[in-house]
Order: C-alpha cells, then structure tokens, then sequence
C-alpha cells in the first residue's frame, strides 16, 4: 500500500446488488485504492477488485447492527486521507440517498480533505425496475417520492408530512422500511390514501434471491409475514405496481432462482459465472482446482530447444496452449519457430488460443475428447513421427498410450500443474446439508477429484448430501470419473463446451 502525498477520499455507491450494476467508475475507484472502507454489501465481490495491497476495513451499517458508530467512520476517513491514502468509502446503493453520505462528505470538508462522490445506481430505482415495476408510467403516476421507513430515533418528531405524502405522489417507494411495515401503513391509511392501493415488497431486489409480495395496503402485512420476508426490502406503494402482471422480467428468466455450484478454476470461471449470472442463477464460486505453473521447467524447455525434432503439437486444453506459448517466448522463441510442425487441438477453445496468433491447427476432432484424436491419427504413417504434447501434471494416459502403441514416438512433458486450492468450504458444506444447492457444474475430472477431497472427512455425507443436487458435467470422460466416485450425473450436453454446457442447463430446469 504506497502512500500518496495528497491523500484523498472517493464516497462511491456500489449500487443495489446485481454486479452488472457497479459503474465503471467506481470500479476503476475500488482498484486503485489503498484503502476501501465499506458498509455491509449487498454484493461483497465488489471487493475483489481492490488490489492485493488494499487495506479493507469493514464498518458494519446492517439492519441496526453498526460495529463502528458513524463519527469513527468519519473520524477513520479523514485520518487515513490525510496520512496520504486513496481512500475508497464503499456504501451499497448511492451514497446520497439515505446512505449519509453526506453526512460524510461535510466532515471531510469540514477538515479540509479532499473528496469525489461517484454516485451508484440506487435500489430505490433499481429494485422496482428488477421487478417490472416502472416508477413513473403516463397512465399511472407522474411522480414518484422517496422515503426513508427508518428515521433518525433520536428526532423528536417525525419529518414526513403524512398528509400530503399519502395524496400528493403517484408511487411511493419506502427504504429500509420493512419493519416499520405495520406503521407505515396505518400512517397512509389513516391519511387519506385508500387500504386497497396496491403495494409491493421486494426483498434483496436484483439478486438471484429476489423475492417479491404483492398485495394492498389492507392485507401487505399479512401477506409479508407469511412469506417470511425481511430486510433488506424495499416497499412500493401505488396502482404502478399492478403493471407487474406485463413487465416482470428478472424472476422470469429461465434460471431465476437457481443456486447452482461452479467449480472451474477462477482464472476460467468469469465467462461460465456472467452466462448463468445473466439468465438469473444464483451462482456460488467454489474453484476446486487452481492452475499453477510446473514444479520445474525443464523438461517443457528442452522439447522447446528441440522443436525441429517433432512433427506433430499436440494440445488438449486452453492452458496447455497459454503456457506453451508463454515458455516459448520466455525462451526468446516465438511462432515462427512452430512453421513446419502440424498442430492438434482439442476443442475450438484450445484451437482459438493458436488462431489468435495466426495459426490454423492442421487437426481439430468434431469430438473434443482424446480418442478422437487417436482415431485421426490412424491415417498417419506412425514411422519416424514424433509428437509432443505440452499437458498437465495430472492427465489421462489414454492419448499418449494409444499413439505409443500405434508406433508413434510421444514425448510427454509438463506445462502446468492443477493443484487443490487451499479455501474455505463452510458456505457450500452448510448450503448442500441444508438442501440449498440446485445445482453443481463440474468442467473437467479434476475439479470432481479435487470437490471430493476439499470434503475427505465427511465423504460419506457429502454423497448424501448430493443425491437432493443435480451433477452437471462438461463431457463424458468428467461424468465417468463423477459417476466413479459415487455422484450421480443428470446433464452432459451434445458438445462438450461451456456455451452447450449453459444451455444444456437451461434445458434441465426450463
């Protein structure tokens, strides 16, 4: 964490929850922080943006729970401001809507830091929207008030003019309001507005646990208790909320809901996690494989050296590509050296890696396992060919054993190594004995190994936690080494990629 010499403070509104919502702004903010000072989030992986240097600070700010009193928050801003730090000041939502914000933002005026508001996308607009209920509509409201639900207890009387409040605005949209549900409704009853203006209460609105009651102002506190909703909610009041029935998209989309498991390895995860982030699954990141860099060099570095001894490249997996590539240049090589050796990829995935170089691989199987590979080089004259295939540490034999036995000369060697990462699994461990796992996606047949051995001590009650989960696996070679070690497997899609993989899940729950 380098200090700066004029040390500043950013007031940044992470928004409601939906990662998608984060601005690039305040993104770009949390990465260049020495310092991020954040509230309880409705989304905490905002914080993986910051760097590994960062000093993250939590200050608390849940449903009443406060572990820092709010003048020692402002107190912590101003002194890490002037101790010559980026400070970052993290708050859910937008920082100017009932978040004090700008309580803050007057104290470090008031001691003369400087200061940056990067407004956020506030849940007051953004719930209803997740909810397909427009704030303002020409045939239904043309204004829309907020209210804060939770005032200030130290006030001596409250600052809402109930009177005008209940007949004065088209829709009323309620912040942390949800246990002042009973009050808040006889205070618009008992004023003027109607017990059957429509009413919705939305709870962890533009999340996968989205979950929204509808009723009227006569029965919303019965129908909210009975469906156990608490806060964080947000409460709609007006005859908007009937356009719901037209415009409910987000609880629509087909894996709305969903709490599905994803094992891949983190650096590979992103593109799977933003697919089934975006048809609305509840996705837990859960790598049980890390992808590492080989104990020692030598051996890919002497076929590298060598390259005018092989006739044949052959690669089975995206991070065999990268590492080849990358030893290859570190070597002071590059892919002129590759001209007069053919290529072999499995997967389009793994070919891409070549063709963003400008190589075309000379063989890509229609079926992206090792035996089709086997099976193209039947028409190979095996005499005199050398191969070298760039692998994992871990990894199948049946490739380079079948070619041996074929008469073709195979030089194995290590490009990287799939190693179990040391995490945390208590998360998952309580969501799958409590049933609260749909779903668990398994890319490769080390991640199944791995997920099994992160639960060695209680292996026995991990397979019967699994039979209420559905096994989702890549392709058939990760199914089998699934189904050999006791889980049961109910989706493989046709091809064995991660966009058949999404929409073969789509399927199954669709």
């Amino acid at each position: 964490m380098a200090k700066d010499k004029s040390g500043k403070v950013f007031l940044v509104g992470a928004g409601p929850g939906d990662p998608g919502l984060l601005t690039i702004k305040a993104k770009a903010c949390i990465e260049q922080a020495d310092v991020v000072v954040y509230d309880f989030l409705a989304n905490p992986s905002f914080l993986d943006h910051a760097g590994e240097n960062a000093e993250i600070i939590y200050v608390g700010k849940k449903g009443g729970s406060h572990p820092m009193k709010q003048e020692d928050i402002n107190h912590l801003l101003v002194c890490k401001a002037r101790e010559g730090y980026r400070v970052v000041r993290l708050k859910g939502g937008d920082p100017f809507i009932f978040g004090r914000g700008g309580e803050e933002a007057q104290e470090l005026s008031k001691a003369g830091v400087p200061f940056e508001v990067i407004p956020g996308v506030s849940s007051a607009i953004a719930v209803p929207a997740y909810a397909g209920i427009p704030l303002t509509h020409r045939d239904y409201a043309s204004s829309v008030a907020f209210i804060t639900g939770h005032e200030d207890p130290t006030k001596d009387q409250s600052d809402i003019a109930w009177d005008k409040l209940s007949t004065g605005a088209g829709t009323l949209v309620f912040l942390m309001g949800v246990g002042n549900l009973p009050h808040i409704v006889r205070q618009l009853v008992d004023h003027g507005k109607s017990p059957q203006t429509p009413v919705a209460v939305i709870h962890r609105g533009t999340t996968a646990s989205q979950k929204t009651v509808v009723g009227t102002l006569k029965d919303i506190e019965d129908r909210v208790r009975a469906a156990s909703i608490r806060a964080p909610a947000i409460i709609l009041v007006g005859d908007i909320v009937n356009l719901r029935r037209e415009l409910n998209w987000y609880e629509e989309l087909p894996l709305f809901g969903k709490r599905i498991v994803v094992t891949r390895a983190r650096a590979q995860a992103s593109v799977f996690l933003a697919r089934l982030n975006a048809l609305g699954a509840d996705c837990i990141e859960f790598p049980t494989i890390e992808i590492a860099p080989p104990i020692s060099w030598d051996g890919l570095d002497t076929a590298i050296r060598n390259l005018d001894r092989y006739q044949w490249l052959l690669f089975t997996s995206v991070n065999g590509v990268k590492y080849f590539l990358s030893r290859l240049e570190t070597l002071g090589k590059d892919v002129r050296d590759l001209k007069g050796i053919k290529i072999g990829a499995i997967g389009p995935k793994t070919a891409q890696e070549f063709e963003i170089k400008g190589i075309k691989p000379d063989l890509l199987p229609s079926e992206y396992r090792a035996e089709a590979i086997v099976k193209a080089f039947q028409e190979e004259t095996a005499k005199g060919t050398m191969i070298l295939l760039p692998r994992a540490a871990r990894a199948r034999e049946l490739l380079p054993e079948e070619l041996t036995k074929m008469g073709f000369k195979v030089d194995v060697v290590e490009a990287y190594r799939t190693i179990r990462p040391v995490t945390g699994k208590k998360m998952v461990r309580d969501l799958l004995e409590k049933r609260k796992i749909h779903m668990v996606t398994f890319t490769s047949s080390s991640t199944v190994s791995h997920f099994l051995e992160m639960f060695e001590p209680e292996k026995t009650d991990l397979i019967e936690w699994m039979t209420h989960v559905t096994v989702a696996c890549i392709g058939p070679i990760t199914a089998r080494t699934a189904r050999e070690k006791g889980l049961t497997v109910k989706v493989i899609p046709s091809e064995y990629t991660i966009e058949a993989l999404t929409r073969a899940i789509i399927d199954h729950f669709y």
